[in-house]
């Protein structure tokens, strides 16, 4: 018989999973925002794999440009553009030039504006080239960046409070994000030794990525919202993978 513990641990896993992909389990979970977001990178190493293996497969067909275009498709297919749609409406608001409380209300607007959109477009196109340039060990890199980008934001929740009293991202500020929630990065991350010296410049950029953030929204916001956690996911994703690319 599976362990209480373990069977806890696989429920807060496919609740992570079916919250922040559009895969489709036939299990029944319980949703706890808490136990489940130490999972967050989890998550991101089954949809890098999943997303690795298409390349793989992709590149018996097609050349690297086009390879790596459909990578991108794959990603936002796999989270149904969960975290593009938090980038484009955190781009609105934060670049709207109006005070904290106008910014936060544009957010809220499904409605995309000018800004959203150039987001959008320079986010997609920055991630598509840093996977177009991964030359060796692309598919290990394809595995590890989409778990640090989760990772990113368990340090938006753990450093920045929540902006509203009510939302989508509100249950997972309930308890601080302590140390232990990371565990599972750690793990995850041990893996980027396999990348060489590119490891030391993958983990610095990702703390000067995910700090540089959390700076800007406490100083724009004084706090962070769903909005603005996707934003952080996307962001900090599409950079790793430009960096990397610059180094394998």
């Amino acid at each position: 018989m599976i362990s209480r513990g373990i069977q806890r641990g696989l429920n807060d896993f496919w609740a992570a999973l079916l919250f922040l992909s559009t895969l489709h389990l036939p299990v029944k979970v319980d949703f706890d925002a808490t136990a489940m977001k130490r999972f967050f990178p989890v998550v991101g190493v089954v949809l890098g794999f999943i997303v690795a293996s298409c390349d793989h497969i992709f590149y018996m067909v097609f050349p690297r440009g086009v390879v790596s275009f459909l990578d991108v498709v794959v990603f936002i297919l796999l989270t149904g553009g969960l975290h593009l749609d938090g980038l484009g409406d955190a781009a609105d608001g934060i670049f709207s030039g109006a005070s904290v409380d106008r910014a936060l209300e544009i957010m809220k607007d499904s409605r995309m504006g000018t800004m959203g959109v150039l987001a959008l477009l320079c986010v997609i196109g920055i991630k598509w080239g840093g996977i177009y340039g991964l030359g060796g060990k692309r598919f290990l890199c394809l595995c590890l960046v989409p778990a640090y980008s989760r990772t990113s934001m368990l340090i938006g929740m753990r450093y920045l409070p929540y902006c509203r009293k009510m939302g989508t991202a509100r249950d997972f500020f309930e308890k601080e994000v302590g140390i232990s929630t990371f565990y599972p990065f750690f793990t995850v991350a041990l893996f980027s030794i396999l990348l060489g010296w590119a490891c030391v410049a993958l983990n610095l950029a990702f703390v000067i990525i995910c700090w540089a953030m959390v700076l800007f929204y406490k100083k724009r916001l004084g706090c962070i919202t769903g909005d603005t956690l996707g934003a952080m996911c996307e962001l900090s994703e599409a950079l790793l993978f430009l960096v990397t690319s610059a180094l394998l």
